[in-house]
């Protein structure tokens, strides 16, 4: 093991910015990085009030680092990997997990996948045994490739039965033609069925290398006894690098349209944004809040409560590395479709001409750091913030650095921001019952 390589301590304040006496007597929160001999990435972070642990691995490939023979690999692997390993089945480690009331699960995203498990802290040599068995020697058998293709295609057909899940793998489509991102992380039918086990391990063998992941652990925990339990168990062997990436071409489909014959029309109007580390992401979280990522935003209170056009409106941010989407989600009765998409576009261009106010900019702070806070109430919230920001940001900011990153966002900032992304480009996906004629003349952007 080399020695420790990053280490700072935090005390939570109020939310008014002044110690609090409850938040004042708790135990200091300690975040400390590490690097195992493999070149692996280790951080921690000690919660001392808890009686919990949870541990994950995050490897940072994803949906759009797949060949299209490939499309679907990395969410394939997340099923496989608990399936077993060369000493464990998979009722041996389900039945492992279940006998310490601890909760185990993977997730798929289109730039990384990840692995956790979240138990007791008294049996946390339990999870590392596991999660590091499973990431490091899966026995990916042909008979459980084959019955967890079975799984997958399943899921496939599922997804494609749920609209409101659809629509927005159709706006990807629409923002990213012919490029990874625009594509399902679950892959299609064809290029699942076509995967076999060797295919399967190849593709495991070249992405699941220590210089691509990072492991990080939350909870009640001594950090020394993490870095050691985790190089025990896992091998010495490095290599590995983050996937090269190709950034989508500026290319647009500024309509798609799946028609079928649904109670509710789905619609997704959607603008491309800068990717994760631009200067002006903070800006855009706020956009986003006023838009509509929350009860007072202006499109829940215009489209939902003033006129009852909806039950579901929302807007949602994503950032990769070299790109990012602001999208608007709304479920509506297909006769009121003109009148939806026209307050959309109105109350986009407004926001482009005018920005925001200031009593908007407090709110949406107020929210934003609040939030920031409320994601750090138990070990799992907080083993998924430092492993991801270590994973994606090569270092984890202490909580106090990112609310004053929200705080000294300004008016003049969030104007920049709305009219670069919302004066931009916008797409429309729609699911329900319509043709792309009955669509075409009405515009967004």
């Amino acid at each position: 093991m080399t020695p420790e390589i990053g280490a700072h301590v935090v005390t939570l304040v109020g939310l008014d910015g002044a110690e609090h006496p409850l938040l004042a007597e708790s135990q200091p929160m300690t975040i400390r990085t590490a690097s195992l001999d493999s070149g692996m990435v280790v951080v921690t972070e000690a919660m001392s009030d808890v009686a919990s642990a949870s541990v994950g691995f995050w490897v940072g490939t994803g949906g759009r680092d797949e060949p299209d023979g490939e499309a679907g690999a990395s969410h394939f692997l997340e099923h496989l990997l608990f399936k077993g390993t060369e000493s464990r089945s998979a009722r041996n480690i389900a039945e492992a997990v279940d006998a310490v009331g601890g909760e185990m699960n993977a997730f798929t995203t289109r730039e990384y996948t990840g692995f956790y498990v979240r138990l007791l802290a008294d049996k946390l040599d339990l999870g590392l045994d596991v999660l590091c068995d499973i990431m490091s020697r899966p026995a990916l058998r042909p008979g459980e490739v084959d019955a967890e293709r079975h799984v997958i295609l399943e899921e496939i057909l599922m997804h494609a039965d749920e609209p409101d899940d659809l629509v927005h793998e159709l706006s990807s489509e629409s923002l990213f033609p012919g490029h990874p991102l625009g594509r399902d992380v679950l892959g299609d039918e064809a290029s699942v069925c076509a995967m076999g086990p060797d295919q399967i391990r190849a593709f495991f063998d070249h992405h699941y290398r220590p210089g691509n992941m990072v492991v990080s652990v939350a909870g009640h925990l001594d950090h020394d006894l993490v870095v050691e339990g985790l190089a025990s168990r896992l091998p010495e062997t490095g290599g590995g690098q983050r996937p090269v990436r190709v950034e989508p071409s500026s290319e647009l489909r500024p309509l798609v349209v799946d028609s079928r014959p649904t109670e509710q029309a789905h619609l997704v109007v959607a603008m491309r944004s800068p990717g994760r580390d631009n200067a002006m992401r903070h800006a855009l979280d706020v956009v986003n809040h006023v838009l509509g990522g929350g009860l007072s935003s202006r499109l829940f209170q215009e489209i939902r409560e003033r006129r009852g056009l909806a039950y579901s409106v929302f807007s949602d941010r994503v950032a990769y590395d070299d790109c990012g989407a602001l999208s608007v989600y709304v479920g509506t009765a297909p006769g009121k479709v003109p009148e939806v998409l026209s307050l959309l576009r109105e109350e986009l261009d407004r926001m482009v001409a005018d920005g925001i106010t200031p009593a908007e900019l407090a709110l949406a702070k107020g929210y934003l750091r609040a939030q920031s806070l409320l994601a750090l109430e138990d070990s799992a919230a907080r083993m998924s913030r430092i492993g991801r920001s270590q994973l994606l940001h090569g270092e984890v900011l202490v909580v106090e650095e990112l609310v004053a990153r929200m705080e000294a966002v300004t008016l003049e900032d969030v104007h920049r921001a709305a009219d670069l992304v919302l004066g931009g480009s916008r797409t429309l996906a729609v699911v329900g019952p319509f043709s792309v004629e009955d669509l075409d003349e009405i515009q967004v952007g």
